[in-house]
Order: structure tokens, then C-alpha cells, then sequence
């Protein structure tokens, strides 16, 4: 017999905050936003933590190679999209891993006798203007020297001439020895005004380069998510069809946290694809699981499947049509509190704590704070991010404003053919996403910058400076419609509103 549940279906927008008592200590300076994102026992800490509670969608139209970096450098995470071929996905993977790191492998390099015009194709393709020259070209041949693009002048030198005519030899390049700290590299770096170190082993061959920029870099992102080898962290999304393949060519490439990507996540086929993992990689890598919205669909998750993290929401993203097209999903604040209530109570069962991702449903700011109130450990979004420029779609411009595409995953133009079709047919019978534009708002920096102050003061007025302590104590209270109406501005006339 069918089970219904009588209590309403709620959102976010339908809650607001009471304030609690604010002490001296409770200041913007001593906030602290980061928050697990793997599994632990109680007492332990997390294998990985993120510096800000939010991440990107796994969406064509939003996690490409430069959210991933942007996303990274202030602290949190781009899942890169699972919807492409495994290469490409792969090798978007590598490109984020080598963007930035402290002892960087050269992937630019070159013989003596090699022509500069080929060095400079080959500046073109990597995007980096330092070029190492090693004996037989590769990345740990005798290093003979370096080339930079100040060493030549395109449109001036006869680009036929070898590199050896417009190279800086060893013996006049600063370098350091392998076993030689990142502080010390760097400071040799400052001591002699240069940008870039060649670290040599013993025998004279290049062992990798430290650059002035990636010590800049971290200066100003000091919450950037790195390894242990100052590299940045970079996540990526899955499917249950074809991971036996994806997923080692993923970790290979060096991706560090992995998550399946399906609409509804309480199933067979992610508890063995999440075991598969389990079992050929152990806890090497992060793994995420979802979506689900009830304690059940956590609880199958976290103790059947294995997974570090959950996913919540069915159908509550901006451009998702599940709940309309299928009739399945819930309500996001409903869901959330269903599976926070589950997770509290499995860690006290077992000490395991599982954090939870709030995945959709999140129109603005406001609904963001709420969710981490609701107790969220961090926070999906797609469209807030598809919006900046960093996403990875083309600028179009319409009625004298610039936009930018954004469509579902569940949508016929993501042609997402793994996740929708078990069947094997070459089109989809529906969609569960559609096809549109938002507006263009700035850089991920500049709308992070925003949302976080935000975040930072509205702990400080809920007597908390971590996030676990913002969801201890919050007190939250339902909201009528009038009340929603008063909280607006809807007895003034704007000065916006009296311009147009």
C-alpha cells in the first residue's frame, strides 16, 4: 500500500533565521568555513576538507578546466563533468593538476637542436612561456639549458635557427638540487629575481621547476585546496555505465575526489560501482554518491554503498524538470533536514561521520545560508556559477545584455546518453533538464566574495564561528506569505524602480 507523508514538501525560501546571542568573539576575522568532505570516525580528522562550503555542478554548461582552477584557488571544488569522452575528460583532469603545483613535472621541452619555431608551437599548445632544454628533449633528460619568451622575437628572429642560439645555457642559470625545500627554492628565486628554478638531481638532469607565480599565486588564495604536492586539488563526476574504464583513467590523471553523477542515487548500481571503487583504490580516493532526498536514501548510501559524501535533491535546480516530467523528487528543505536527522543518527550509531552535500534548489544567497544552517556540510550549485565567467560556455549577448547558455544535464543538448538511457537507443525518449541562459555577474572571485562576506556575518549574528557550530545553534522559523512580502521593499519606490 502506497505511503504517504503527511507533512508538507518545504523549501528553503520558506525559513528565516532567528539571531542568537552574538559575543566579542564572534567576529568576521574569526570565522573559519572549512568543512569535511570525506568520511571519518569520531575523533579523527577528515583525509580531505574543503576551505569554503561550495562546489560547481558536474554540468557541461559550468565545471570545465577554469572553474576547476578558479574554484580551487579560493577553496572549494569544480566536479569537471562525466558527460564527454573518458580522454577528455581525463586530460581536463591533468591540465587543473599541473595549472599550479610547488615542484611542477616540465611538460615543455625541447632539444638544442630543435627549431624555435617548434619551441614556440609548442609555447602555444601548453600555454607556457618557459620552456626547459634537456639533451634528448624529455622531461628528466641533462638539462641544457632554458628558453623563455624573452629570449626571442617571433616576428623578427629566422625562426628556423635552433634553440641553442636563443636559449640562457646551464651554466648561467640559477638552479636548486633535488631535496631542496619549496621555501628555500622559493627564496633562492627571491635572492636572485628570478621566475623560474630548475630543480636538478645529482647527474645533472631536470628533476622539475618552481616558478615566482605559483608562490604569488598562494600568497593571494591563501585557502587554495592543494595535495601533498602543492598541487590543486581537482574533482571529477562519474557514471554507473562505464567507471570499471573512466574511473582509473580519472585517478591516473590525478584526480583526487570522484562523485557518481545520477538523478536518483538510491540504487544497486551506485553501491557497486561505489564497492567497486572501495575495493581497486581503498580510501585513496574521495567518493560521492546521490542524489537522494530521505533518510533511507542516505542511510543505503553510507552503509551499503561506502560513499565519504551525500548528495541531496531530485529536481530542484533551476534548469531541472525531474519532479514535472517524472513526479518523483521532494521538496529541498524537506529533503535536506530528512537526511541530516538520518546522518546525525548513523553517527551516533557507528562514530561515522558522513557529510552531506545540498545539491540544488538554492535561487540566492539567502537559501545557501539557510541550507548550512539546515545542516549542509557544503553546497552544490550550477546555475550560481554557470553565471560568472569563468564557466566554460560562450558569451552571447541579447537586448543590449550579455548571458551566458546554460542547459541540464538531463537535457537533449548535454546528450547525455550514459545516465538516461539504459536502453541503448541514439536519442532521448525525454528530458529531465532544459535548455537556457543566465545572466553574466563577473568572476567566480567577485560573486564568492559577495556570498561569503554574507555567510562570515550571518554566523557572527547566529553566535558561531564554524560552520558546525552555525548548525548546532541555529533556530530557524517557518515563514508565511505576508511575512515574506514584509521582509521585501514593497511599501517604498526604489531608486532603480523610479529610473525605469
Amino acid at each position: 500500500m502506497t505511503k504517504i507523508i503527511s507533512d508538507v514538501s518545504r523549501t528553503f525560501s520558506e525559513y528565516l533565521l532567528l539571531p542568537r546571542l552574538t559575543k566579542k568573539e564572534h567576529t568576521v576575522a574569526n570565522v573559519s568555513l572549512t568543512t569535511p568532505i570525506s568520511r571519518f570516525e569520531k575523533g579523527e580528522v577528515p583525509r580531505l576538507s574543503l576551505n569554503i562550503p561550495f562546489v560547481s555542478a558536474s554540468m557541461q554548461s559550468v565545471s570545465g578546466t577554469k572553474m576547476a582552477i578558479a574554484l580551487s584557488r579560493r577553496g572549494g571544488l569544480a566536479f569537471i563533468y562525466t558527460s564527454q569522452p573518458i580522454e577528455e575528460q581525463a586530460a581536463m583532469v591533468g591540465k587543473v593538476k599541473r595549472y599550479k603545483a610547488g615542484f611542477v613535472p616540465s611538460d615543455s621541452n625541447v632539444k638544442p637542436s630543435t627549431p624555435i619555431s617548434e619551441a614556440i608551437s609548442l609555447s602555444r599548445q601548453t600555454g607556457h612561456s618557459t620552456i626547459a632544454v634537456t639533451e634528448d628533449g624529455q622531461p628528466n633528460g641533462k638539462f641544457l639549458g632554458i628558453l623563455t619568451d624573452k629570449d626571442y622575437w617571433e616576428f623578427e628572429d629566422d625562426l628556423s635557427r635552433p634553440v641553442a642560439d636563443f636559449m640562457t645555457p646551464a651554466d648561467r642559470v640559477i638552479y636548486g638540487e633535488t631535496g631542496i625545500s619549496l621555501h628555500d627554492a622559493n627564496l633562492l628565486l627571491y635572492q636572485n629575481k628570478k621566475e623560474c628554478l630548475p630543480i636538478l638531481e645529482k647527474n645533472g638532469n631536470l628533476h622539475s621547476l618552481v616558478f615566482k607565480k605559483d608562490y604569488v599565486d598562494h600568497r593571494n588564495n591563501p585557502d587554495e585546496l592543494t595535495d601533498d604536492r602543492k598541487r590543486l586539488v581537482v574533482a571529477a563526476a562519474i557514471n554507473t555505465h562505464d567507471y570499471k574504464m573512466r574511473v582509473p583513467a580519472l585517478v591516473e590523471a590525478g584526480a583526487d575526489v570522484l562523485s557518481i553523477d545520477a538523478s536518483d542515487g538510491y540504487t544497486e548500481y551506485q553501491k557497486e560501482c561505489s564497492l567497486w571503487i572501495r575495493e581497486k583504490y581503498g580510501d585513496a580516493v574521495v567518493l560521492g554518491g546521490g542524489n537522494v532526498v530521505s533518510g533511507d536514501g542516505f542511510r543505503y548510501l553510507a552503509e551499503e554503498a561506502q560513499v565519504d559524501f551525500v548528495k541531496v535533491g531530485i529536481g530542484g535546480g533551476s534548469i531541472c524538470i525531474t519532479r514535472e516530467q517524472k513526479g518523483i523528487g521532494r521538496g529541498q528543505a524537506s529533503a535536506l533536514m530528512d537526511v541530516v536527522e538520518e546522518r546525525n543518527r548513523y553517527f551516533e550509531e557507528t562514530g561515522i561521520y558522513v557529510p552531506v552535500c545540498s545539491d540544488g534548489g538554492l535561487a540566492n544567497d539567502t537559501q545557501i545560508i539557510i541550507a548550512l544552517a539546515m545542516g549542509a556540510d557544503f553546497v552544490m550549485m550550477g546555475r550560481y556559477f554557470a553565471m560568472t565567467d569563468e564557466s566554460p560556455t560562450p558569451k552571447v549577448s541579447m537586448n543590449g545584455r550579455i548571458y551566458k547558455p546554460y542547459w541540464g544535464e538531463g537535457s537533449n543538448r548535454a546528450r547525455n546518453w550514459q545516465r538516461y538511457n539504459n536502453a541503448g537507443e541514439d536519442y532521448l525518449k525525454f528530458e529531465e533538464g532544459v535548455d537556457a541562459y543566465v545572466p553574466m555577474v563577473g568572476s567566480v572571485n567577485d560573486v564568492l566574495a559577495v556570498t561569503l562576506a554574507k555567510l562570515k556575518s550571518t554566523l557572527c549574528n547566529n553566535g558561531a564561528v564554524t560552520l558546525k557550530a552555525f548548525a548546532e545553534n541555529a533556530m530557524l522559523t517557518r515563514i508565511s506569505e505576508q511575512s515574506f512580502v514584509e521582509g521585501g521593499t514593497s511599501t517604498v519606490t526604489t531608486i532603480d524602480n523610479e529610473q525605469k
